[in-house]
Parts: structure tokens; sequence; C-alpha cells
């Protein structure tokens, strides 16, 4: 009788390991692990380094000495921690465990940083027991049962030494960076370490029995990280705040430094076609091309034949490789106003993976076919070599198609940009009929001047912008379709239609502007667009933009298509960025696999991990968004800090039970009109009406409105301004009494979480 062979260990992967824990209820020791799994001794250490990649990578967190905890398990109630705020400045919490935090950030919920029992209101810091419930959204909220006293939790801020020898403490004292903190940290001087006046640090809090519940607060200096005087320290501070990484590994750098120039070897010759990149003029990289060109076909008359060619960034940076995982970790460049934080190190990002001008570079690139009304009739991807035509900004492209062509664009003008504009013409007429969302968000660039800030400036948005972003979109398409046609998996870019307490919030927002919201229709963005339009002409247009974005959910990346709600199409992936995405890069990678162009395509193991990737690079999008918005606030409020006591024109963006946010005309800055500023009587939040309202006058400040405020405080080190209102308040609407005004509240058009008109970390484009 034969030999049965020797059964194969089945290979052992991080998803078969976070499915172990999963099944024991989200928690379970390393032994319970390997029981599950069916370890023997001899994998026992491959199972040791992927549990230290999982809690690396913050898939996993330590519920216990050897006890491990899925990131995404919570249980109904626990320890928490106060950890963060977003960008509406609702606080965040972390739960933990006996040896440190596991799970997601989550929000708590309305209402419950209060105060409680005649306590001072919770905020960053703070340790609480809490209890964990879903929203309207189905997203975790956590609502506070028992304040515990004072976290571990560092606070990062600016050490001010005290210069009065006759100071009670001595040392000095830490200045919050976090704008809503409500206390400098006391520091006293056996504590003060290495820091010196100015330094930015990190400090922990002094938990101790003599110090008094409502006394001042005492910490230690852990870390010196700066210097306030750091031309950079607005983006220094915003990085540390929301842990984004700085620069590379010795294995990712000589990894980096070894890539060597592409030759024609398993490519496709396309050094012929002129593709030419337009790009914002002070942009360091180069990831996509374009050129357009009739369609020759007879039986495709008035359509176009339009090539996009990305750089084939998969080519360098290799599945498992140093240059992988850290960009894996990164999973995104970040852009701050002053300088970037890229996922991949500049000799690859700025030279062998950029489409530098007559150079010739490795690239992936989609050749697709329109017809003459603009719908995409078939495509091909193929892996090529290629050599741009010219670099050009979008500023000097747009100058050419107006009549104004300089030496450069001049002879590229009849060849090049002309047929270029034709073909987008012809898509942008299929583009209008599929009706994506149309939302106006104006960005602002700031000005910098010998390392200081001089400046705020609108960013101007021309017909070249709008030209490669919809020929980007349309390339993004041809990815998900192909690889749903080759039946592969992928990560899409997906964007859920808004809540149903989103649509409610806004159709009670619209009559406030003398506009409406039509209940019982379906939700469409043909829909969001009409109000848009009818925006146009009403003085509160700014504002309505405002509400629909905030309406809309958050578009994040997942494995499961449920489509893209703003740009209307069914099927939709990132492609066309994997210099600074790294969700580009697993596309390129499932392509090559599914098209067969090359052996270092998508591997098993990786498909096996595109949710816990999916998740992961959709968290660091947002960690990204949050550090560039922190560091240009911070900006703003340190060139606006020269000139307190001056007044400005804004506009009311947000209605609280606190006071009123107010947004700048000239630059765009946000800051607070605190509640008990805004006059002699008692104003109180109502949530119907979007607006403070006078208890005994009905005088109120509706949200949209305009008015004239005078600068009070501007805080660089937090980006906190203060205003004062000038303006006076507006007439009470009629019948005001009939109804009192609700004292709870939220914030008007749902949260400002985030949209389907994300900005890109790209200037000049958006994420999508």
């Amino acid at each position: 009788m034969p030999k049965r062979p020797p059964s194969v260990p089945e290979p052992l992967t991080r998803e078969r390991v976070l499915e172990a824990i999963r099944k024991a209820g989200g928690k379970a020791q390393k032994r319970d692990i390997a029981h599950e799994l069916g370890i023997g001794p001899d994998q026992k250490k491959e199972l040791r380094g992927i549990l230290r990649e999982l809690e690396e990578s913050g898939a996993l967190g330590r519920s216990g000495r050897k006890s491990y905890a899925d990131a995404q398990a919570l249980p109904e109630s626990g320890v928490m921690d106060i950890v963060d705020r977003d960008g509406d400045g609702e606080l965040l919490a972390r739960m933990r465990g006996t040896e440190g935090y596991f799970g997601p950030l989550v929000r708590l919920a309305p209402g419950e940083a209060r105060a409680m029992r005649g306590e001072a209101a919770i905020g960053v810091g703070d340790r609480v027991l809490a209890k964990l419930v879903r929203d309207d959204d189905g997203e975790f909220i956590a609502r506070i049962v028992k304040r515990l006293g004072q976290s571990a939790h560092r606070i990062l801020g600016v050490y001010r030494a005290n210069k009065d020898p006759r100071a009670r403490f001595g040392g000095g004292r830490v200045e919050p960076a976090d704008r809503k903190a409500r206390h400098d940290l006391i520091i006293e001087a056996n504590n003060v370490g290495d820091a010196e006046d100015g330094d930015l640090v990190f400090a922990e809090l002094r938990i101790s029995t003599r110090d008094r519940a409502h006394g001042p607060k005492f910490g230690i200096v852990k870390e010196v990280i700066g210097k306030e005087s750091d031309p950079r320290a607005a983006s220094i501070l915003a990085m540390h705040t929301h842990g984004i990484s700085e620069g590379f590994s010795p294995d990712e750098e000589a990894q980096a430094s070894a890539a060597e120039k592409p030759t024609l070897k398993g490519r496709t010759d396309l050094r012929n076609i002129p593709l030419i990149t337009i790009d914002p003029e002070d942009a360091r990289d180069h990831d996509d091309a374009v050129y357009a060109e009739p369609d020759s076909d007879e039986k495709n008359k008035g359509g176009w034949r339009v090539w996009v060619a990305i750089a084939d960034v998969s080519a360098y940076v290799t599945p498992g490789s140093p240059l992988d995982r850290g960009a894996w970790r990164r999973s995104n460049s970040t852009y701050f106003p002053d300088r970037v934080a890229p996922m991949l190190p500049e000799s690859l990002s700025a030279d062998l993976c950029s489409l530098r001008e007559h150079e010739e570079r490795a690239c992936l690139a989609v050749e697709m076919i329109f017809d003459r009304d603009g719908r995409k009739v078939r495509h091909k991807f193929v892996r090529g070599l290629m050599r741009s035509a010219a670099k050009l900004s979008y500023e000097m492209a747009q100058a050419a198609i107006d009549g104004e062509p300089n030496e450069k664009t001049g002879p590229l003008l009849e060849p090049i940009l002309k047929p270029l504009w034709a073909a987008y013409d012809c898509v942008w007429r299929a583009r209008e009929k599929r009706q994506p969302l149309e939302i106006d968000a104006p960005e602002h660039r700031i000005i910098f001047k010998d390392g200081k800030v001089a400046g705020v400036k609108r960013r101007e948005r021309f017909a070249a912008h709008k030209l490669i972003e919809e020929f980007m979109i349309q390339a993004n398409v041809c990815a998900a379709e192909t690889l749903e046609q080759k039946q592969r998996p992928q990560i899409y870019r997906v964007h859920d239609r808004p809540s149903d307490a989103k649509i409610a919030a806004i159709s009670d927002f619209l009559p406030t502007v003398d506009m409406s919201w039509a209940k019982g229709q379906s939700v469409t963005p043909a829909r969001f667009n009409r109000i848009l339009q009818l925006a146009e002409a009403s003085p509160n247009k700014e504002i309505i933009n405002e509400v629909v974005l905030r309406t809309q959910s958050q578009a994040i990346y997942s494995p499961d298509n449920i489509g893209h709600f703003g740009l209307n199409l069914r099927a939709y992936s990132h492609f066309t960025s994997p210099i600074r995405r790294y969700a580009d890069v697993t596309i390129h990678r499932a392509l090559i696999r599914a098209l067969k162009l090359g052996d270092d395509g998508a591997t098993d193991a990786q498909e096996e991990r595109y949710t816990e990737t999916a998740e992961h690079i959709s968290e660091m999008e947002r960690k990204s968004m949050a550090a560039e918005r922190d560091a240009t606030a911070r900006y703003i409020s340190s060139f606006l800090s020269d000139r307190i006591g001056n007044t400005f024109e804004g506009r009311v963006t947000g209605v609280t039970r606190f006071g009123l946010f107010v947004r700048l005309a000239e630059t765009q800055a946000d800051g607070l009109i605190p509640i008990s500023t805004l006059g002699n009587e008692r104003y109180v939040h109502d949530e119907a009406a979007h607006a403070l309202v006078g208890e005994h006058s009905g005088e109120r400040f509706p949200l949209g409105m305009r008015v004239e405020v005078r600068l009070e405080e501007a805080t660089p080190i937090s980006g906190g301004l203060v205003f004062s209102l000038l303006s006076d308040a507006a007439p009470p609407l009629p019948g005001w009494r009939k109804s009192r005004p609700s004292k709870q509240g939220h914030r008007p058009g749902g949260s400002a979480r985030g949209g389907a008109r994300e900005r890109d970390t790209k200037r000049g484009k958006k994420r999508r």
C-alpha cells in the first residue's frame, strides 16, 4: 500500500492570524492563536514575527502581557483615554488594556464632554469609564459612565521657562499645542529635563496624591522635538500630533539607491508618443502624462484616442521589500504649506519614478477610445517605456490655450495642446450627462518669504486642472473595470450616499436660506447639483456649498465595491498617483498580475491582506488630511498674530452651544466668537433654525450670516483664533415665540469629517 505523502502545513499569513483572534472574540493569547491555527514548533517563530508586524501596523493591540486584541474589536464598555480631537473639535478616545491601547479611535457622543457633577469639562488627557454604542452611521461613539482621573497621554506643546527668580515652582510651563486644551502644565525645575525656553516638547501629566483636583496641573517633560523658532515649527507640530513619520530607514534608502534606469525589456515602446505632464508650478514629482489625437478609425468619426501614462512605481517598490513595507506604513505623502513628507525616498519620487522631461521612464499606460459623444468605447493597458515631450504648469498650458503661448508652449499648441482640449471638450459632454457632484470648494495657498508667512492667496482653478482631473478619473475607471473583467480582487475607492440623518439635517437647514429639499425623492448627485446651481444667485452661496459638502459621507478605500456616489460611478479605483498613494501601487500590481505584464504583480498574500490594507490606508489618509489642516491653521494664525485688533469681514460657518465659528473672507482662517461675548442677554442654540437666539429679544446669529469681527487673540502654537463680534444681530424670525428654542444641538449639515470633494494630497488636484 503506497505511503500517504506528509501533510504540508498551510502557509501562515497575517489574515489567518487576525481571523483566529476574531474567532476568539477579538482577544486571544499567543498559545490560543497557535492552537487555533494548528501551529507546530517550527512555525512559532514565524507567528511571533507576524504578531509583531500586526502590532506595529496598528492592526493589533496588547490587552495583556501575552494577550492580543483585534484593533477593530471593541468591548461594550471599558477604560478609555481621551487622546485627541478631530477636525470639528470633537474629542477622540482609545480603549485601554493592561499594556497599552487597542482598537480604533472613537468619538465621544455629543454633549458627553460637558461638566459632570460640578467638575471641569472633560478634555484631552482625561481617563474615563465609557460605554460604546453605534450612531446613525453605524460608527462607534463613547458615552461616559464615570470620570477616572488623568491619563498618561503625552501632551505636545511649547516649553516656556519661568524667568522670574521669585516664581513659586521654578522651572516653567508647557503651553499645549491643542487649541482646546484647558490649562498650561506647570513644570517644576526637577522635571524640566533638557528643555529650554521655546522648545517644542512632549510632556506627561504628573499623577500625584498631593495635586488638588481643581488646582494647577503639573507635568514632566519627556522629549524635546524641536524649536518654536524653526520656520517649519507648524509642520513639525502637525506631524508629531498626528503621527506622520519623516525620513526613511537605511534599508529603504539602500534599496532606492540601488534602483536602475529602465530599459525596453518586457515593455512597449511609447517613446514616439509626445506625452506631456501638466502639474502645479511647484510640483517636484510628475506621476502622470497625457496625449490625445483624433481617432483614425472610420467607424468612430469624431471620436478621440487618449493616452494616460502613469509612473511604474511597482517596478521599484517590489512586494515585501523594505520600500514596500515603508510605503504601506506611511500609505501616502503628506503635503504641508512649506514641505512634503513623501511616501517614497526622493531618489525615486523626484527622479526614477518621476516622468521627467526628455528622460526615459518606465510607465503603466492606458489607451482609451472615446466616441464623438464622449462615451468610452474601449481601452487597453500596456507596460511601457516613455519619454515626456514637455513639462508644463497649469498656468502655462492654460495661457497657451487662451491665446498667450510662450517660447515653450508655442510649438506644442497645434500638435499637442489643442487636441488635448478638443478631446477634453468631448469627454466633458459625457461627464455632464453623468452628473457627478459639483461642489465649489476653493483652496488657498500660503505665501512664504524668508521662512515666514507673507500672505494667503486663493488658488486659481483653470480648465487645465479640470482636463487633467477628468482624464485621470477616466483612467481610474478603466483600471477598476479591467480588474473586474479579469475577476481579480482589488481595493476600490468608494463613496457611500449620505446617511438618512445627514439628509434630515440638510432638509432642516435649507428653509433657513429660502431653499428646500423635497423629502421622499431618491438621493442623487444631480439633486445636490440643482441645489448648488440655485445657490449661485444666493448671497448664501458659500455656506450652502459647505453644508452640501458636510452632508457627504467620507470617501474611503475598500475591497468591497459600493460605487462612488460623488463621482456617480459604479466602479472606481485609484490608479493614477502611485508616487504618493499606496492604494495606487496595489492597483498597478493587480493589473500587472491580471494582464500578465510581468512577474512582479500582486501576490496571494497581498490580496489576502486587502481588507487590512484598505482600513489602514483609509486611516492614514485621514491622519494626513488632519495634519495638513492643522499646519495650515497654525501658519495662518502666525500670519495674523501681528494684526491683533484689526477688523475683518467673515461669515458664520458653525453655530454651537458655546459660540459662533467664523471664516474670514480674506484668508479663509477659522476662529471662534465665544457665546459669552455676544451681548448682555442669554443666547441659546436653536437647533432647528441653526442659529444662536436671544431668549428675550429673539434676535439671532444664524449660520451663513455675514459679519464684521475684530481679532482678539491669535495663538500660533495651537492655530487658535478668537474674535469679537462687531455686527448687530439679525432680527427675530416671524412668530419666533411660538416655539421655544432647543438648547441641544449639533453642527449644521452633519459632520464635517469628510466629503466627496476631498482634496488630493497633490496640490491642484482633488482627492477623489
